[in-house]
């Protein structure tokens, strides 16, 4: 039955993305023969600053009540159906926007850009999540995301992956955080918001190429549980960081672990831990040696990390409409005839200099080469911390969830025949 639930979902959200893009189709701009001329469109009022708190307000509530699901009343379908509130206001009648995830640029554009003032409730949608991750663990996650909550609601039948390749691919979050944060500082793009694969679903209204690439993450969801979740949210680094130091956190058993293995496999995100197995540990000296030897490494991964990222920042910093404008003009000055470049045409139109352009393109480009070696460096050291872990061995004596990769979903709580 829940089975059927979720396809019904499923099926209505591929209908009402696909009707979006249709309507915008159907009825193109219209063109009149005579001296009609198009209205210029008037920039629509900034929404109302007591709407704009009452959301801060209602974030604040989901927060607390998942919390309180999550540890206290430890109710799957508590969380459940706060969940579907959250999709329903924060997703389709919020538009999906102000959202915790993006405020990372905000942020980062804040501190690079003292012309740029962030909100204070931008600034309260950023901080709010990271400081009830550091005492109640991901419950953020769990059921005040809209973005995790329509991944969630239509899980059916997850995969479970080796343990390898989820390392490997938990290393794009940190690439995206990287990238996303220089795209900021530099005020090139906001990333995070332009490739928001589900902002289109909750408009009803994206072009079409973003179209399927939000039902291609709802569908390859089904499958592998919460994919932008767990590999591609930027926001979800920071979660992490802070749920490892959670001062309270969900635990799969009220009381002491029967060790029965009936949760091992019951998290679609595989984030549970087993009990240490003693002949993971062969020999003592060989695992300290090895650790000496991958901590060492960690300052050459960041110097590689820094210096490749040094070699793209020209190739980057393409993306920058004004470096890209002056590259153009240089490269090809032939452009400055092709009256279909509009941005080609609208800096000729603006009066301003060749010289000025280069200028500001130089500082641009600049700033690009010192946040691509600060970026580098960045996922350098990633990388050489995720070897490091590799030979950590913390011994656990039951069956836990993982602090920084539980979503705090309740899923597991389930199966375990213990009883409060």
């Amino acid at each position: 039955m829940k089975n059927w639930i979720k396809l019904t979902l499923i099926f209505t959200l591929l209908f009402y993305s696909l009707a979006g893009v249709a309507q915008q189709q159907r009825f193109p701009k219209p063109e009149f023969g005579t001296g009609y001329h198009q209205p210029t469109p008037v920039t629509p009022e900034p929404r109302a600053l007591v709407l704009e708190y009452s959301d801060v307000v209602i974030l604040l509530i989901v927060l607390s009540l998942a919390s309180w699901l999550a540890l206290r009343k430890r109710s799957r379908k508590g969380m459940l159906w706060l969940s579907v509130f959250t999709l329903l206001y924060f997703g389709f009648y919020r538009n999906g926007c102000i959202c915790a995830i993006g405020s990372v640029q905000n942020v980062a554009l804040t501190i690079f850009d003292p012309g740029y003032a962030i909100s204070i409730t931008t600034l309260l949608f950023f901080l709010l999540p990271l400081v009830f991750t550091l005492y109640f663990g991901r419950t953020f996650c769990a059921g005040a995301c809209p973005l995790g909550a329509i991944q969630d609601l239509l899980i059916i039948k997850p995969l479970s992956f080796p343990d390898w390749l989820r390392k490997t691919l938990g290393l794009l979050p940190y690439l995206y955080l990287s990238l996303a944060v220089l795209f900021a500082a530099t005020g090139t793009d906001f990333i995070i918001c332009r490739y928001d694969p589900f902002v289109g679903i909750f408009r009803m209204d994206a072009p079409f190429h973003m179209v399927i690439l939000g039902i291609a993450f709802l569908l390859m969801g089904m499958f592998v549980a919460r994919p932008y979740c767990r590999f591609l949210c930027p926001y979800g680094v920071l979660l992490n960081w802070m749920s490892r130091f959670s001062k309270w956190h969900l635990a799969i058993t009220p009381a002491a672990c029967i060790q029965c293995k009936l949760c091992s496999d019951s998290c679609p995100f595989d984030a549970i831990d087993y009990p240490t197995d003693e002949k993971q540990i062969k020999n003592r000296i060989w695992g300290v040696n090895r650790f000496l030897f991958y901590a060492l490494l960690i300052p050459i991964w960041i110097l590689v990390g820094g210096y490749t990222g040094s070699k793209a920042h020209t190739w980057i910093s393409k993306a920058n409409s004004k470096v890209y404008l002056a590259e153009l003009l240089i490269t090809k000055p032939e452009v400055r005839n092709d009256d279909k470049n509009l941005d080609v045409q609208a800096f000729l139109s603006s009066g301003k200099s060749m010289e000025t352009l280069v200028n500001e393109a130089s500082v641009i480009r600049h700033k690009f080469y010192i946040g691509c070696w600060i970026a580098g460096g960045f996922m350098g050291l990633v990388i050489g911390m995720t070897l490091l872990s590799q030979v950590i061995y913390r011994r656990k004596e039951d069956y836990q969830p993982d602090k920084g990769n539980c979503y705090s979903c309740v899923r597991c709580i389930s199966y375990c025949p213990v009883k409060k």
